[in-house]
């Protein structure tokens, strides 16, 4: 990361950061981490980073139950989860901005002596067959969307990722990630204070969520990186006010989900 050139003085600042210190963390892949964030075909993609929702469950912040039933099934709860916290985290970047995959196949098709290829799912046995058909056609079943064979592209073991932490919370030594709840190790590198700097234009090497921008900043440039649940930024750079961390800079008042320091 490199520095930006700012102004060797500024005017008075009236508004404290909503955090006094941040802390620069390291994060080694002690197995493959996977996410599923691009399908194309029967590849399954994860991409060079790691989202901050992800960490701030890994870190013990929130707790989502590990199967939804009912009518939580395909509702989220990021916003319940993640705003009455006092504490924020970026997306995690590659320290070298290299980062290597591996792939792997799998397939979960089963041994059985019969079994019927159906929609999105794998029948073992033809009495079953009935009893799940949803339509007058023989092969209308009910989907489970459970994929049965398939490509894995996963962050393979060994890479680095530095992120930035803001708030007091402990951090654990040793995290799970991903769907495979992949072991990564959490190395605090440095604890760094807040600097509130004044309404300009800046650029900033770090990655970060963009629904948890503040409103009242423009954003002039960026590169998108278009995962689930929330797309993420790099090489972003903007006008507004901001928040030096060591040799970051970031646009201040951060905050999960979109929740405003003003709120």
């Amino acid at each position: 990361m490199q520095q930006l050139e700012l102004p060797l003085s500024f005017p008075d600042q009236t508004d404290k950061p909503a955090f006094q210190k941040a802390r620069l963390i390291e994060l080694w892949c002690a197995e493959p981490i996977f996410f599923a964030s691009r399908e194309l075909s029967d590849t399954y993609y994860t991409e060079g980073a790691i989202g901050n929702y992800a960490l701030a469950y890994a870190f013990g912040w929130a707790r989502s139950p590990y199967r939804l039933t009912g009518e939580a099934t395909g509702k989220p709860t990021y916003i319940q989860d993640l705003t009455p916290l006092d504490c924020y985290v970026l997306p995690a970047w590659s320290v070298d901005n290299k980062v290597s995959f591996r792939f792997e196949r799998f397939n979960a098709l089963s041994d059985s002596y019969w079994f019927a290829m159906t929609n999105n799912r794998v029948a073992t046995a033809r009495e079953d067959l009935p009893l799940k058909r949803t339509g007058k056609k023989p092969n209308t079943y009910r989907p489970s969307n459970f994929p049965q064979t398939g490509r894995l592209r996963m962050i393979e073991r060994g890479n680095y990722f530095q992120t930035l932490v803001f708030g007091e919370y402990e951090l654990p030594e040793y995290i799970r990630l991903g769907k495979f709840m992949s072991k990564v190790r959490v190395t605090i590198l440095n604890s760094l204070s807040l600097v509130s700097l004044p309404v300009c234009e800046y650029e900033s090497k770090a990655f970060f969520s963009i629904a948890d921008l503040p409103t009242d900043i423009d954003l002039l440039a960026f590169d998108l990186i278009s995962i689930p649940p929330v797309s993420l930024l790099k090489n972003l750079r903007f006008r507004g006010a901001a928040w030096q961390v060591g040799d970051f800079v970031v646009p201040a008042n951060l905050q999960f989900c979109g929740k405003r320091s003003n709120e």
